[in-house]
């Protein structure tokens, strides 16, 4: 029997430990598929913090760090500044990349640092309870907004991609999902170009991940997807947000 598809060799033959219908598998292989297409196994470096991005070293199979919470960043500035011939990314959630790491990211993309982060979005705080992150939406239910997030006490939610769109130093930004096939297809394209762009030296990158955390949303994975569909997406409508190479 002919084999269509095996394990990229960017990812480790282990067991996922994330909650059932969560996304984050789906994009640790989206990552492994575009840095073996690329070649750049051997020289990628990846940074992860704290929240549940931290067990991304347990599953990539290349050199990943650790970095305090909300520090990725500027962690990988570091290592890029002094190993400019590496590729480096890192791998945020919504509450690292736009709470407590708001400045490192601003700052990051400000400088058109030439790194590639990838930002997954899923609205809450995925690890420690599903309290209320900067995505969440206006109405939404989380741990600590138990009648629905309020514009008058918690304010709007952040729209990272257009914030960062106003910085003269970034330089391909998109808000991508993987609640289908068709945008799982969408959002690799994506993240492979985001790489791309970093190994030709172009400068700063994010792409935006809209992700499923149905234990926090308190959902089935199946209502999640629709969730997605119906109710996310119209508040971070997806796309290009901005490419200065066009």
């Amino acid at each position: 029997m002919k084999k269509i598809l095996s394990r990229p060799k960017s990812l480790k033959d282990t067991n996922l430990s994330y909650c059932p219908g969560c996304g984050h598998g789906i994009i640790h292989r989206i990552i492994a598929e575009c840095i073996d297409e690329l070649s750049i196994k051997e020289k990628t470096i990846a940074v992860a913090p704290v929240g549940c991005a931290v067990f991304a070293y347990d599953y990539f199979n290349f050199d990943t760090t650790e970095s305090p919470h909300g520090r990725p960043p500027a962690v990988a500035t570091g290592i890029k500044r002094t190993n400019p011939d590496k590729f480096v990314f890192t791998y945020q959630g919504d509450g690292d990349i736009a709470a407590i790491g708001m400045a490192e990211t601003v700052h990051a993309a400000n400088r058109s640092e030439n790194i590639s982060i990838i930002f997954v979005n899923n609205a809450n705080y995925g690890m420690t309870g599903g309290q209320m992150a900067p995505t969440t939406l206006i109405g939404q239910i989380t741990a600590t907004t138990p009648f629905g997030r309020d514009t008058k006490k918690e304010g709007y939610p952040i729209k990272l991609c257009e914030l960062l769109s106003t910085l003269e130093g970034s330089v391909y930004l998109e808000r991508v999902s993987i609640h289908n096939p068709k945008n799982i297809i969408i959002t690799k394209k994506a993240i492979k170009k985001a790489f791309q762009y970093q190994i030709d030296g172009k400068g700063f990158s994010m792409i935006e991940v809209i992700s499923n955390c149905s234990v926090g949303w308190g959902m089935s994975p199946l209502e999640s997807i629709k969730w997605i569909e119906e109710v996310f997406i119209k508040s971070f409508p997806l796309g290009v947000i901005k490419d200065k190479a066009i």
